[in-house]
């Protein structure tokens, strides 16, 4: 089955450009004729069907003069003629909203690919049903574009609550979304999205296709900015595959480390363990095998050893003046605890050193992955930038990656003439 992730928005909101009463550099032409106009209603003529009559019946009860809505409920909330781009009232109420719909992307859904008219069939038949679905969101302009990079929905509409006080229908999104049942509070408008987005999914799976995690909005990004955050995203790639690099050589090292100080450990265990039959003068042998037993269990891992080190040493030594004792009653005859004991304190002494090595190792291997996890975060933030010009730009897109492009060609060719002028000079033709 098909993945392309689902993008859901909130858009502008330009109903010239979403009826292509003007054309952008990114609008082909001779595919205009396909687009699918759903709804096309005057957004004046829209507010008069929706509020007129109860203005009149507001205006019919007040008796004072000041508190009538004098001319069309839109001027009254926004103080200009019905235009179309959102205005936003003094109460923070917009003239309408737009969402903008759209399945895949350019390199998988767009107008060349054999997905094409697969997406563009699904948005109409999710089209077909949102007006059903939400019935207090009033669509007064729907088009379905298939002259841009790929298929997308311009929804807008004019949310239309009830209410008790004042005038009894008003343009209130929040009331519209409790009226809709999605209660009230920030969190309403994210649930009537999630609720939408289900209902897309559910015709992309009847439609063979796996719906990814919609893309959130994220506002609009200027051009040269975008340049700019793109050559920085690009560094900080890079910069991160390079730390990447040397974190992975770092664990590598670490853990050969730790095979070397589990095979010193394995040898110090075993000199500890050699306890020779010697006479057992003053309980010298009792007292050497309690010291080992006690060695025995400080030298149970690593953490045990980092944090008993001190003692450790220091029952070393006592055991070392417990074996130059036995050691003088044996005259020094054949392989005495003495000459064990100094293999023990060169192998400690290695240990000793492997810790220290890890411990540096560990330390730089902390700072690596801190280095990372603030180079992958800029690079998350910056491909969410990347992924906006895609949206909203991709005619600039386009042409920066073919600028892209152009430049990864010329540094190839230079690397490929540098390489060939190198091996004339080796074969002595320069």
């Amino acid at each position: 089955m098909k993945e392309k992730r689902i993008s859901f928005g909130q858009g502008k909101g330009s109903i010239a450009h979403n009826n292509r009463e003007f054309v952008a550099d990114n609008v082909d032409v001779f595919r205009t004729p396909d687009n699918i106009t759903f709804v096309c209603q005057p957004i004046g003529e829209a507010y008069d069907q929706l509020f007129a009559e109860s203005t009149e019946r507001y205006n019919a009860k007040q008796r004072r003069n000041d508190r009538k809505v004098h001319g069309s409920y839109y001027e009254h909330l926004f103080g200009v003629k019905p235009c179309n781009t959102v205005r936003t009232a003094a109460d923070k109420r917009k003239s309408f909203y737009e969402d903008v719909v759209q399945i895949g992307k350019k390199e998988d859904s767009g107008y060349g690919t054999e997905d094409f008219q697969l997406v563009a069939d699904c948005l109409k038949e999710y089209m077909e049903g949102f007006q059903n679905r939400n019935p207090n969101f009033y669509v007064f302009n729907a088009v379905l574009h298939m002259d841009e990079a790929t298929p997308h929905l311009h929804i807008d509409y004019i949310p239309v609550g009830h209410y008790k006080r004042g005038q009894d229908v008003q343009n209130g999104i929040a009331q519209a979304l409790k009226e809709m049942g999605y209660g009230e509070g920030k969190m309403a408008i994210a649930k009537w999205r999630a609720a939408e987005v289900e209902v897309l999914n559910k015709i992309c799976l009847e439609h063979g296709i796996k719906p990814l995690e919609p893309e959130k909005a994220r506002g609009t990004l200027e051009i040269p900015e975008y340049k700019e955050k793109r050559r920085q995203a690009d560094e900080l790639a890079e910069q991160n595959a390079q730390v990447e690099a040397e974190l992975s050589e770092k664990q590598a090292k670490s853990e050969k480390l730790d095979k070397e100080i589990e095979k010193k450990l394995a040898q110090v265990k075993v000199i500890l363990n050699y306890i020779p039959d010697y006479e057992k003068e003053f309980k010298i042998e009792d007292d050497c095998k309690q010291l080992c037993d006690e060695l025995g269990g400080l030298l149970d891992g690593k953490l045990s050893i980092m944090r008993n080190k001190d003692s450790i040493v220091a029952k070393v030594q006592k055991l070392c003046q417990l074996v130059k004792k036995v050691n003088d009653n044996a005259h020094k005859s054949g392989n005495t605890i003495y000459s064990l004991h100094e293999k023990l304190d060169a192998t400690l002494k290695e240990c000793d050193d492997v810790r220290q090595r890890l411990k540096r190792t560990s330390g730089e291997c902390s700072e690596l992955r801190r280095d990372n996890s603030a180079l992958q975060a800029q690079v998350d933030e910056l491909t969410e930038f990347v992924s906006l010009l895609k949206r909203y730009e991709p005619q600039k897109y386009a042409e920066v990656r073919q600028t892209q492009e152009y430049i990864h060609t010329q540094r190839e060719q230079e690397v490929q003439q540098q390489f060939t002028t190198r091996k004339k000079k080796s074969w002595g033709l320069e």
